[in-house]
C-alpha cells in the first residue's frame, strides 16, 4: 500500500538518477571548478568510478543532463539539510476570524478591535465577519460604517488586504498587519 499522506524527505531526493539510472548518451559534467565540460556518459561514469564516487545527475530536462561527480549519501545529507533550514524559515501566516454585528455595542466593539489588533501585531491575517440577521438587511449600511470604524481603529497596524464586501447576509474585509 503506497504512503498517499505527506512524502518522507526520502521521496523528495529519489528525483535524482545517478550512475546507470541516467538516459542519455552525451551529459554536461560539472567539476570542482564549476566549468561545464560536455563529455559522453560512458568516459563521466569512468571518471566517477576511478574516483570511487557517484555520477549524479543534477537537471534532467535540458538538452544535454547536468551531472556532478559526489558521493550521492552526502549530497542526499546536504539537501535534506538544506530543506529543513528552508522550512525553519518559513513563517506560516494563520487567518483569524473575528465576528460582529452591526448593532454592536461600544464595549463589545472595543474588545473585538483590541483581539485583533493583538492578531495583527502577532502576525496574523484578521478576516472581519459582519453577520446580518432578520430585518436588519434592510440597512447594509450600518455594517460598512462598522467596517470603516474598524479600519479607522487598526491603520496603524494593519492594511486592507480585501475591501468589505457584501456576500448574502454577510460583509467581509480581510486586514493583514504592517510591514514593519
Amino acid at each position: 500500500m503506497q504512503n498517499k499522506g505527506k512524502g518522507s524527505n526520502k521521496d523528495k531526493f529519489d528525483k535524482f538518477r545517478i550512475n546507470e539510472e541516467i538516459i542519455a548518451e552525451n551529459v554536461r559534467l560539472v567539476g570542482e571548478e564549476g566549468e561545464p565540460v560536455v563529455i559522453a556518459l560512458s568516459a563521466a561514469l569512468a571518471i566517477a568510478r576511478e574516483k570511487s564516487l557517484d555520477l549524479v545527475e543534477i537537471t534532467a530536462n535540458q538538452e544535454l543532463p547536468v551531472v556532478r561527480i559526489i558521493d550521492y549519501s552526502k549530497f542526499k545529507f546536504d539537501q535534506i539539510k538544506k530543506a529543513k533550514e528552508a522550512k525553519k524559515k518559513q513563517k506560516v501566516v494563520h487567518v483569524k476570524e473575528i465576528k460582529m454585528r452591526p448593532a454592536i455595542d461600544d464595549n463589545d466593539f472595543t474588545h473585538k478591535v483590541n483581539r485583533a489588533k493583538d492578531f495583527l501585531e502577532k502576525g496574523d491575517k484578521v478576516k472581519f465577519t459582519l453577520m446580518f440577521r432578520g430585518r436588519e438587511m434592510v440597512h447594509p449600511e450600518l455594517g460598512f460604517e462598522v467596517m470603516e470604524k474598524v479600519q479607522e481603529v487598526l491603520k496603524d497596524v494593519g492594511t486592507i488586504e480585501k475591501r468589505p464586501i457584501q456576500e448574502g447576509r454577510n460583509i467581509t474585509m480581510y486586514m493583514t498587519p504592517v510591514s514593519k
